[in-house]
This record gives C-alpha cells, structure tokens and sequence, in this order.
C-alpha cells in the first residue's frame, strides 16, 4: 500500500504542504527535485506524487492507494510510470535515450506521463546533457522527479528546470514511534533514533546485537563510575576496550555515553519527557540528587573532547583512561 499522506506529512511537513498546494491550485511543476540525505522519504514521497496525478479517487490532493492505478504505482508495473537507477556506478546515456523514446509514444493509458530518476547527481555527464535536452522541452503532460542526496554532484542547468524541494533529516521521535510500531523494545528504539537520522539504519542497529550490549557496557560504565571507581581502568580493558574496538565503534561508544550524561542534565532541569534512557529514570534520577548541573556539564563537555580527540590520532585506550579520570573528577 505504501506510506499514507498523513505519515510522510509527519516526516517532511514542509515538502508535503508545498506538494499539496500545486496540486490543488493544479501548477504541478514539469520537473522536480528532490534533495535530503538517505532515509528521509524521497523515493516515497515520488510515489506519493505520483499516485496522486494518477489516482481514479483523489480527495482533495490525497490518493485513495486503493485503486488499480494506486496500486499499481506501489509495485511498480504502471505502464505510464518510469523509474531510471544507477546501471552500476553511474546512469548513461542510453537509459535518458531510452526514456526520451517511451516518452515520445503516446500514454498507454492517459497522456499523463511521469518519470522518477534516483540518484540523479550519477548521471554521466553524457546522460545529464541528455536530460537536459528532455527538460528544455517539457510536454505539458510530463512530470519529471529527480531525487539526490548529493544536490553539488548535479549540473547548475539541470537544477535551474527543477523545482527544487529540501528534505530534512527526520526527528529522532519520529524514528523511535515508527521503530516502537515495528516491534523494536523502547530502550532500543529510542537509543538508535539519537544516533542516526535514518530510519533504515535504525532498524539495522536495533537489529544488531552488537548495538544491543553497547548499551549494556556503556551502562555498567557509568555504574563502575559511581559505584566502584577504582575498578574503572580494570573495567575499560576487559569490558569496554573490548567490545569498542574500531574507531568507528568507539565513536558509538561515546554517543551512547554521551546521551546518558545529557539524560542527568534533563532531570535536573525537570524536562524527563526527553530522556533517552527512560528504563534507569529511577537510578537517574537518584544520581542526578547527588551531584550538580555544573559537574554534569564538564562530564559532557569532557565526552565531547574525547569524540574531537578520537578525530585526531590519538591512541584509544589512553584516550579513554584520561576520559574515565575527569568522569571521576570532583
């Protein structure tokens, strides 16, 4: 059925209101483009778009998604509907050739046509003069859809014939409603939406059971701090050290780490609504008594140093050591 208007008005507000008032005012632009990072609902607002010029039962702006040419759009056999992706690295030339001659035919089913190119900043410099040929001499029936997520990799004349619309990254909550909704526990859910603004990666860290012990060592982390100072560098080489091996993981690490000191200032300041680790609110909350909102601050500010430091080429386990020192501070 693919994702409903009122659901991608949730992801991009912005982009759905501007889509909505060229199509009642019917100034449907002959070319758009699309632009935002990976995972914040291009491909699905094109379809969208797509199936509302198309629907037999519009309402308003909205497609039904429920008759034959909705339906068909979401598995993607309408005849009248073309979709270009990269041929391997890049789209040549003789996929904009090819689409210029389905083009030239008449509509199989009405003299609507329409065609969505993914990745458009790929295309060879061949293909994107190609394109350009096609959007200098738009029919009036033809909407084209280019979407990107690299808007400097694309020709200025290209951009120029688009009507250009900027997809933002998407809110954290959005991302943990819809983790929540397909299953992923809250405690998860809410951890990977801070850490990615992509609900495909998302997924694919509540999936991982790496992601799921990160969270566990970074909390025991925090108790060894609180409860057990001394058995801090102990706890750095056989736990910690271990599990955060590549930089790359180190940087989660200290994320991760990093959203548990901001959940102690969100407390102190009464705003619990925001807190990430909401399973340790009573712990927390506890820990949060004990200690002031300046020491907390130099906690975050000391993590932030040590994600700058991690930049840099300094050796990870001293980065560390000197990390687990000033946490202990004061």
């Amino acid at each position: 059925m693919g994702k409903t208007w009122e659901q991608l008005e949730e992801y991009q507000p912005t982009v759905l209101k501007m889509i909505s008032n060229s199509i009642k005012k019917e100034r449907v632009a002959h070319a758009y483009l699309f632009e935002g990072s990976r995972g914040t609902g291009k491909k699905e607002v094109s379809l969208l778009l797509a199936k509302s010029l198309f629907c037999l039962n519009r309402l308003d702006e909205k497609p039904c998604l429920e008759c034959i040419n909705c339906r068909r759009i979401q598995s993607g056999n309408h005849p009248d509907i073309h979709i270009i992706e990269p041929d391997g690295l890049s789209i040549k030339k003789w996929q904009i050739q090819a689409l210029q001659e389905e083009f030239a035919k008449t509509g199989v089913e009405s003299n609507r046509k329409l065609y969505i190119i993914e990745h458009a900043d790929k295309m060879t410099s061949n293909a994107a003069n190609s394109l350009l040929k096609f959007l200098e001499e738009p029919s009036r029936q033809t909407v084209a859809i280019l979407l990107t997520e690299q808007i400097h990799g694309m020709l200025n004349t290209i951009l120029s014939r688009c009507q250009l619309l900027s997809f933002k990254p998407l809110q954290p909550l959005v991302i943990s409603s819809q983790l929540i909704e397909k299953g992923y526990s809250p405690s998860i859910a809410h951890l990977a939406a801070q850490v990615t603004n992509n609900v495909d990666d998302a997924i694919g860290l509540c999936e991982d059971e790496w992601f799921g012990q990160s969270r566990a060592i970074v909390l025991q982390l925090y108790e060894v701090l609180n409860q057990r100072p001394t058995y801090g560098l102990i706890f750095l080489q056989d736990k910690w050290l271990q599990h955060f091996k590549e930089k790359s993981q180190l940087d989660y690490g200290l994320d991760l780490l990093l959203l548990l000191f901001k959940d102690l200032l969100y407390i102190q300041v009464g705003d619990e609504q925001k807190v990430i680790y909401h399973d340790q609110l009573e712990t927390l909350k506890q820990q949060a008594l004990q200690t002031s909102g300046r020491r907390v601050l130099e906690q975050v500010s000391a993590i932030l140093e040590s994600k700058r430091r991690l930049g840099t080429n300094m050796n990870p386990q001293l980065l560390m050591e000197q990390l687990v020192f000033k946490l202990q501070e004061g």
